[in-house]
């Protein structure tokens, strides 16, 4: 997410605020709440059961502390300080050091959707009841929520293993009056936006500040929000093939239920539904004419839609199981067990999960604009669009039509095939060697959304380009392509003479983000 973040427009997104107030137990949260708080300002409160359980937990990290019991990250020092004891009149300095010294990441900061999410995520996982935090800590974190009061939190520094320490540590700062955020739309102390907002900061008390820094919820609220985006793009992409498929006049057969029951991927049937719909009654597709006559089969772009798009839709169905999990998981260390009187020092802070999922998100939504990609060669190439003018333009020569926009497009789908790489792949050792293993899964998730924001500029460039070539066509579309083709237009003039066309791109990735698009698509 170096650079602006290409999602940062989604801050404005549809979602209706919900009648009633979502209730987090740290056991049942659904991606849909985390959409709900992260673009909608939907309120959230602490189930009973939730402070039932915190309590006890608190109670158990207190008992120890009174004690003098050696517990990580309570009575003793983190990572490689491990084995150095602190003294009781030091622990809450201990705490506000952790946050304040872990304060350390760079680059462009996440963008408000995004740390809605994170707060949401990590107070969902204290409320578990295994983190020894206080009640009251926690209902602040979701005051700061109610109010907008929101951390102004560098997107990198995050290696993704003793959680997403950097950017929840930016997180806590501001709750205890430290930091920087954006309040009423502008960026302040973090002691002044408190102050503003009314809410009293917080004084960390024994475990508190381990309790917040430690987890994946940087790296799962990227990701959350991009997995929520890829499921829409899927119905998109397929619409863009089946507009495309006209504009070419291709074959029906390769979607036919018949050839998809012989294969039964889930994803791919479900592809080849939508463009079946999207195609019905349309007067262009299985059309034989001067332009078609002996053509027997279409390009692997067109008639391998479902096949490609259907693998794409899998692997997001894989990804989503996974984030629904993590999103109702306990991921600090240690874990306070307070039924057995124990506290449990192991890795669920260990990003691994998370960070397979986000880079097999990536590859899956790469792939979408790669197929688009090429759709888009064949509607602007005469010697593949049978019958169409190149470039999609009159009077071709003196001007030079849609030529670029595939231009722009392969660029894109270059780009993501850096972005590709698996960050997940790699490790460096932090912590004098004591932390020798990490998942980068935070980088995994900035780039799937990367990925995510270049693959629907492509698909906003194959759209404009179909929506071109069925302008030119003059014959009966199928009724979804039609509605499409009505819905672009309707932002989007036809294309009669040269003219910028960042505008144009941009207009149909509004209608993406806004939702305003999805409307026009069959279900």
């Amino acid at each position: 997410m170096s650079g602006r973040d290409p999602r940062d427009a989604r801050n404005t997104i549809e979602i209706t605020m919900p009648s009633r107030k979502i209730s987090i137990d740290g056991n049942s949260l659904r991606i849909e709440d985390v959409i709900a708080v992260a673009r909608g300002n939907a309120a959230v409160v602490l189930s009973s059961a939730a402070k039932e359980r915190m309590q006890t937990s608190r109670a158990w990290v207190e008992k120890n502390v009174r004690d003098h019991s050696v517990v990580y990250g309570v009575t003793t020092g983190f990572g490689a300080f491990q084995n150095v004891s602190i003294a009781p009149q030091k622990l809450k300095e201990l705490q506000r050091n952790l946050i304040v010294s872990h304060c350390s990441g760079v680059g462009e900061p996440f963008p408000e959707d995004v740390v809605r999410a994170m707060m949401l995520l990590r107070a969902n996982a204290l409320a578990k009841g295994f983190s020894g935090i206080r009640v009251s800590t926690v209902e602040t974190l979701l005051s700061m929520l109610k109010k907008r009061v929101h951390p102004v939190i560098p997107s990198q520094g995050s290696v993704g293993a003793s959680g997403d320490l950097a950017p929840l540590s930016h997180m806590a700062a501001v709750l205890i009056g430290e930091g920087e955020a954006i309040y009423r739309g502008k960026r302040m102390p973090g002691a002044k936006a408190m102050k503003d907002a009314g809410i009293r900061p917080v004084v960390l008390e024994a475990k508190e500040g381990l309790s917040l820094n430690n987890g994946t919820q940087a790296m799962t609220a990227v990701g959350v929000l991009a997995l929520h985006d890829a499921e829409r793009l899927c119905a998109l992409a397929d619409a863009a093939a089946a507009m495309s498929l006209e504009c070419v006049k291709g074959k029906s057969n390769p979607f036919a239920p018949a050839v998809h029951a012989l294969r039964p991927h889930p994803g791919q049937a479900i592809s080849a539904r939508v463009i079946r719909k999207m195609i019905k009654g349309s007067r262009l597709v299985d059309r034989v004419d001067d332009d078609t006559r002996g053509k027997v089969q279409d390009s692997y772009c067109i008639r391998c839609v479902p096949q490609v798009h259907g693998a794409s839709r899998d692997a997001i169905v894989h990804v989503r199981k996974v984030l629904k999990r993590e999103i109702n998981s306990a991921t600090d260390n240690p874990l306070i067990v307070g039924s057995l009187d124990k506290a449990f020092s192991a890795g669920n802070f260990h990003g691994q999960p998370v960070a397979l999922a986000m880079d097999y998100l990536g590859l899956a939504i790469a792939e979408l604009g790669n197929i688009s990609e090429r759709r888009t060669a064949k509607l602007l190439d005469r010697n593949h669009n049978f019958g169409l003018p190149h470039f999609l333009t009159v009077d071709g020569g003196v001007h030079t039509g849609l030529m670029i926009l595939q231009y722009t497009a392969a660029s894109l789908v270059s780009e993501n095939k850096v972005l590709m790489h698996p960050a997940s792949g790699d490790s460096i050792p932090t912590s004098a060697n004591q932390e020798d293993h990490v998942s980068m899964g935070t980088i995994s998730a900035r780039h799937a959304a990367r990925i995510l924001g270049n693959a629907e500029h492509i698909l906003a460039i194959e759209l404009l380009c179909s929506a071109q070539g069925i302008d030119f066509r003059r014959t009966t579309c199928g009724s979804g392509t039609a509605s499409v083709h009505a819905a672009i237009r309707a932002n989007v003039p036809s294309h009669q003479e040269d003219r910028a066309l960042t505008g144009d791109i941009e207009a149909v990735v509004g209608m993406i983000r806004s939702g305003e698009i999805f409307k026009s698509i069959p279900s």
